[in-house]
């Protein structure tokens, strides 16, 4: 009885098997496999135009910063100098 549930379930999925062979190969599948590639290299152009739009605002923010820190540094050395020349001018004065 063993031997038998083991061949027909081998039938079985031979069968089942082939069939599936059948349906992935027909006319209707390649067509849904078609528009299902197509949706995706659509998906592909709308994701690299949002990553290529991310990356030239990042590319913007970056710039901006060292704007900002080279305005700081500026700041810092005229702040600097402020204070070695007012160091300087009582030490002139005795």
């Amino acid at each position: 009885m063993n031997i038998y549930k083991k061949l027909a379930l081998f039938v079985g999925g031979t069968l089942f098997g082939s069939a599936g062979i059948k349906l992935l190969s027909s006319k209707d599948a390649k067509n849904a496999y078609a528009h299902t590639a197509a949706a995706v290299l659509r998906m592909k152009d709308c994701v690299m135009t949002t990553v290529n739009t991310v990356q030239e605002n990042a590319a913007d923010v970056l710039a901006t910063a060292k704007d900002i820190n080279e305005q700081r540094a500026q700041q810092a050395e005229q702040a600097q100098q402020a204070d070695e020349s007012a160091e300087a001018e009582p030490a002139d004065a005795e």
